[in-house]
């Protein structure tokens, strides 16, 4: 069964408004970051009650000055994977302009898009390099698994991913922009990062919804299986487990501390739970594949 058709704007229309918006409400964090300032003293990457060993007994032998720490290295690893995955998604968004025609506005905001996601990716490498923390890169299968995703993936997969991605973060990050316990130059990261992505997410969802109702039951298994698949590793490898040395903590203590967390595992459901029952009306969430989802904790 197809997933329901709903009403949604005329695509040129939509593009054309993105666009508009994309002239008045775009920055350039080169210029409206001021990385020369330092970091404050008492605050925090994250908030507190967002960094993975919240409330476990591993996070009661930390000092405060330690538990910031750690957020300033969670907050690095959850932005080093999604400049990873934004790597993917302007391959996928390059491929997907490559077959279409560039003088329709829908694929001209597809170029739009490349270009921000270009300047998200700058953005969120510059961020690790001022606050001094290592490049927690995705581990060599996650890498690979990441290269077999964008070549493979089109139409709802690629739709769905990115979704994924955007969305958790958007929902991470919308919070901790109004957090004043949360450093500044965070706070404008986030604030720049949600305020593009915000178009990035329309753009996405609306052409999932044209798109289901013409998929047929292979290409909707298909979209299942791969969605279900970059939900799992990125939701696994959001916080990579070398942030925990950071802390004088063993890597494999803290992954596990920080899995079997019930407070992280509330954390990654109320981050997806916008997009979840999202996906499940286009009908990309159900079936065997589920159950990735319930692993990584996001049902």
């Amino acid at each position: 069964m197809n997933a329901p058709a709903k009403v949604v704007n005329d695509r040129e229309a939509t593009a054309e408004r993105l666009l508009r918006s994309s002239l008045d409400h775009s920055y350039e964090p080169s210029i409206d970051i001021d990385w020369s300032s330092a970091p404050v003293d008492g605050l925090w990457g994250i908030p507190e009650h967002r960094v993975s060993l919240y409330g476990t007994e591993l996070w009661e032998t930390l000092t405060d000055e330690q538990r910031r720490t750690l957020s300033v290295h969670e907050l690095c690893s959850v932005a080093r994977i999604g400049l990873w995955f934004e790597m993917i998604l302007m391959q996928m968004l390059l491929r997907y302009s490559y077959d279409r025609d560039p003088r329709r506005q829908h694929i001209q905001y597809a170029l739009v898009e490349i270009a921000d996601e270009c300047r998200h990716s700058i953005m969120f490498a510059k961020m690790t390099a001022h606050y001094g923390v290592p490049d927690y890169a995705p581990r060599r299968l996650t890498h690979e698994l990441g290269r077999f995703f964008k070549t493979v993936a089109y139409g709802p997969a690629m739709f769905a991913g990115t979704l994924f991605v955007e969305e958790i973060l958007d929902q991470l990050q919308r919070e901790a922009m109004k957090d004043e316990n949360v450093q500044p130059l965070t706070r404008m990261v986030n604030k720049i990062h949600v305020t593009e992505e915000a178009r990035h997410v329309r753009y996405a969802r609306e052409e999932l919804i044209r798109m289901m109702p013409k998929v047929n039951a292979a290409e909707r298994a298909l979209g299942r299986y791969l969605s279900a698949r970059i939900a799992y590793v990125v939701a696994r490898n959001l916080i990579h487990r070398d942030v925990y040395k950071s802390v004088g903590i063993d890597p494999i203590v803290g992954f596990k501390a920080a899995q079997a967390n019930p407070h992280h595992q509330e954390m990654m459901k109320w981050s997806a739970r916008k997009l979840v029952p999202f996906l499940r009306e286009q009908g990309l969430i159900g079936g065997p594949t589920e159950l990735l989802w319930r692993k990584a904790h996001l049902i």
